[in-house]
């Protein structure tokens, strides 16, 4: 059977490459993608092999190329991508791409050392430059005292201080006596207030004051002003604000206090003249400074800049060429070498198909490298399982992720997602029947099908939009089956389609149906023409006061119908599985039983709901096959497997049709003689098949002692390997009786809980019509009863509002519980009867794997 249904044929095969040619063909295999190898040192260390040496060059130039991309992005320098994927390099190759990158890296970190040590010189300037204009303020305010230095008289600083002690002498009056109004020059001049200034963060200002209060005990006068614009830090390029303050104290006691404390808050100090013409001179000499900065850093930008360019435009090749070489070298670390260290040997799993494929590729490696050695690819046998290798495309790849998410399947396993393609979406649809709905979910999903290669190069790490966008097949699916059985339901944003008109007609007059609240139409009369509607419910039915009983009869019964049809094909898909693995007793012993078992009980109560609407009709004359004697499906099952008779209404009949009660006790009979033999048959057929097998081993052993001259001896020592053989076969006994015992309990229960479970199709197809009409009836209905044009406005806001209730609750929350429920019914309800999912996966050696794996975890 073909890939699509069954997993790949793998086997094991023993590659021989020279050395010189490994390199090469590693490289060939890589950009192939179809072999596994594996690794023949497991017990050796990832640094005792033999290319450790070129997997740390390669991690280093990874290194390089992070910090270029991380500077490349930082100045947000688009980087080149133009979707190329070039070869992996030769080994020689990694010479001059190390240069280059250590070229690069050298000389940017030199120029952002540069940059940053003249960004630090520029703050440290522009800091004074604030100090400079800030405390010239401070000491002008002295002004305002009446302090003017007069001709030889006193410095800033020392009429600082008079005003100070002006200012004191004003507001605290001593007890020494009368206040002095007047300030002594000498004393002033004995009692000169030193001072420091610097520039501190804004935020630690606050508790700067406090500390300085408390260590020097009053005995210091801070002044600050805060820096209005913010200054770039050197070392994060953060923007930060910053204050100048200056402290004016006596002695150095304080002076080393202060410092001390200035120190602590990091806050940096700067000389500060005391006379104005030596303040103005510094403040020219700042200025002149900065703007030979400015020019010297903008030059440093530029040149900067034009590196990171230059990079940006070959950035992603390098990162592939690495990338590939670090593959290709942890490869090869997993081959071993033979004795004349000449050879490489290695094993892999390949896809039986491809290997001409890979021979071709191994060829092309060859004769690239100039290897005069041909590669020897050998087959090998082996009683390990092989991987699993599905192919898959675009279309089938999502449907393959559902399947692979409840276990990978067993090698050469029936494979359920081609099935899956049709039976997903079905079921979905079952439970999402609305032809709106749909149309909604299939216009957002062609959306991304058309513009699947545009929105797949807009790489992003949502990782709700890439669910959608990876299940964009799937959607499509569910959208379009939707659409048709919400067609079927003649169900459309609760609302029906009147296309080929009603089937029931109104034969009352005009007075009855304007005076009555409820018309009956009778199906046996003329208020029905006699002929079903053509494509799905009639759309009188959307009216109708009993619709929802109707409804549930009508879909309860189509859900246990599609349920056990669903059941019935996984149990047939076991038959193949244990027709290719040549699994005959399973067949006898299991497949069997199972499907009898399905088949006389579950399948034949679908018999009967056929059998009820086919025999019981409204128009017949006769009271037996009239709808009031058609019995209820559900108490003739139960009925039955209680072996318990029916009570029949009056003037009808107990049976549908004759001789049901023998056929139907019969029935449950085999299903119940099936239950045993699935339970007992395979263990004990097992169990004399290997004592068989024992009496001819041990007739044989026997045979041979008596025949052997040499063999007096062996009688009489006694041999303990038959014991523990015997008991090792009574455990693997015990064992099988147990799985079995399971398996038939699971299979027997699973029958009836899972058949049940396929209600949910009718539950949720009723709670999605139900939101839905209550959604109308409470939103929409509401904006279409206004009139004239203030109507319009209120009707587009209310429609606005249930569009949104709409897309939100029914698509979106909706949506998403019936895609679950429809996963839980493949997973436990069809994969359980022929599916094992006991596999893993083939991993193959891919360049495009471990590119994408790359970039995924630099996005994150």
């Amino acid at each position: 059977m073909g890939s699509l249904f069954r997993s790949e044929e793998m086997t094991l095969c023993q590659l021989f490459l020279q050395s010189e040619a490994a390199y090469a063909c590693v490289s060939e295999l890589g950009e192939l993608g179809l072999v596994q190898f594996r690794d023949l040192n497991p017990d050796v260390n990832a640094f005792q092999r033999k290319f450790v040496n070129e997997v740390r060059r390669c991690d280093e130039m990874e290194r390089k190329l992070r910090y270029l991309e991380k500077e490349i992005k930082k100045d947000g320098i688009p980087m080149l991508d133009t979707g190329e994927n070039p070869e992996a390099p030769q080994p020689r190759e990694m010479i001059d791409l190390e240069a280059t990158f250590e070229k690069l890296e050298n000389e940017l970190r030199e120029v952002n050392q540069n940059a940053e040590a003249l960004k630090r010189n520029f703050l440290e300037l522009t800091e004074l430059k604030h100090i400079l204009r800030k405390t010239q303020v401070f000491f002008d305010e002295s002004i305002e005292f009446g302090v003017v230095p007069q001709e030889g008289g006193l410095t800033s600083t020392e009429s600082m201080t008079r005003a100070l002690i002006s200012d004191d002498s004003v507001v605290r009056p001593t007890n020494a006596g009368p206040v002095q109004l007047g300030v002594d020059l000498e004393g002033a001049r004995k009692l000169m207030m030193r001072f420091v200034a610097g520039v501190i963060l804004r935020e630690r200002i606050p508790a700067f004051e406090r500390m300085l209060w408390r260590a020097c005990r009053g005995n210091v006068f801070l002044r600050q002003a805060e820096i209005e614009n913010p200054l770039e830090d050197p070392s994060t390029g953060d923007q930060v604000y910053k204050s100048v303050f200056i402290i004016f104290f006596q002695g150095d006691q304080l002076k080393t206090r202060v410092k001390k404390i200035c120190e602590g808050f990091r806050a940096t100090l700067y000389p500060c003249p005391e006379a104005p013409a030596d303040r103005r001179e510094m403040a020219m000499g700042v200025m002149t400074r900065i703007e030979d900065l400015n020019t010297v850093l903008g030059q440093t930008q530029d040149h900067r800049h034009r590196v990171l360019v230059a990079a940006a435009k070959n950035i992603k090749s390098w990162f592939v060429k690495v990338r590939k070489i670090k593959a290709i070298y942890h490869t090869l670390n997993l081959f071993n070498l033979d004795v004349t260290q000449k050879c490489l040997i290695a094993e892999c799993w390949v896809p039986v198909l491809d290997i001409e494929t890979i021979q071709l590729a191994l060829r092309r490696g060859t004769e690239r490298s100039g290897s005069s050695v041909p590669p020897i690819l050998n087959r090998m046998d082996t009683f390990e399982d092989p991987p699993t290798y599905n192919r898959t495309n675009k279309f089938t790849s999502g449907f393959q992720a559902l399947i692979d998410a409840y276990g990978v399947a067993s090698y050469r396993e029936m494979n359920p997602a081609p099935y899956t393609i049709i039976t997903f979406p079905f079921l979905f649809a079952v439970m999402f029947g609305d032809l709106g709905h749909g149309a909604i979910m299939t216009i957002f999903a062609a959306w991304m099908v058309l513009q699947e290669k545009p929105l797949a190069a807009k790489k992003t790490d949502n990782e709700i939009w890439n669910i959608f966008f990876g299940g964009r097949y799937i959607i499509l699916l569910m959208g379009l089956f939707s659409m048709y059985t919400g067609l079927i339901y003649n169900d459309i944003f609760s609302k029906s389609l009147n296309i080929f008109g009603s089937h029931w007609t109104i034969n009352y007059n005009v007075s009855t149906v304007n005076s009555s609240k409820f018309l009956q139409l009778d199906p046996k009369t003329d208020d029905y023409i006699k002929s079903p509607y053509p494509v799905g419910i009639d759309p009188v039915w959307q009216m109708a006061d009993n619709k929802i009983v109707f409804l549930n009869a009508y879909k309860m019964k189509i859900s246990i119908i599609i349920g056990v049809l669903h059941m019935l094909f996984g149990v047939s898909l076991s038959l193949k599985n244990y027709r290719y693995f040549n699994n005959y007793l399973s067949i006898y012993c299991e497949f069997i039983p199972q499907l009898v078992f399905l088949l006389f009980l579950f399948c034949y109560m679908v018999v009967l709901m056929f059998m009820k609407w086919i025999i019981y009709y409204p128009e017949s004359e006769n009271v037996l096959t009239s709808p009031y004697c058609a019995p209820s499906i559900l108490i003739t099952f139960i009925n039955m497997v209680l072996f318990k008779p029916s009570t029949p209404l009056p003037d009808c009949e107990v049976n549908m049709y004759s001789g049901q009660d023998f056929i139907q006790k019969l029935l449950v009979v085999f299903a119940v003689i099936c239950i045993p033999w699935m339970l007992l048959a395979k263990p004990i057929i097992i169990m004399r098949g290997k004592k068989k097998e024992h009496q001819l081993l041990s007739n044989n052993h026997i045979g041979s002692e008596n025949g052997d001259i040499e063999g007096g001896v062996p009688q009489t020592i006694p041999d303990p390997v038959p014991h523990g053989g015997g008991k090792h076969e009574e455990d693997d006994m015990t064992e099988m009786f147990i799985h079995q015992g399971i398996h038939t309990i699971e299979y027997v229960l699973g029958s009836v809980s899972h058949t049940a479970s396929y209600l949910r199709l009718w539950a949720l197809s009723l709670a999605h019509a139900q939101l839905s009409e209550v959604l109308w009836n409470m939103v929409l209905s509401k904006g279409l009863k206004f009139d004239s044009w203030v109507g319009g406005i209120i009707l587009w806001a209310i429609f606005s509002f249930w569009a949104m209730l709409t897309v939100g609750i029914l698509v979106l929350m909706e949506g998403l519980s019936a895609f679950l429920h429809t996963l839980r019914l493949h997973w436990v309800e069809f994969q359980s009867k022929f599916y094992s999912g006991l596999g893993y996966t083939f991993q193959p050696f891919s360049f495009e794997v471990i590119l994408e794996q790359a970039s995924n975890a630099a996005e994150e």
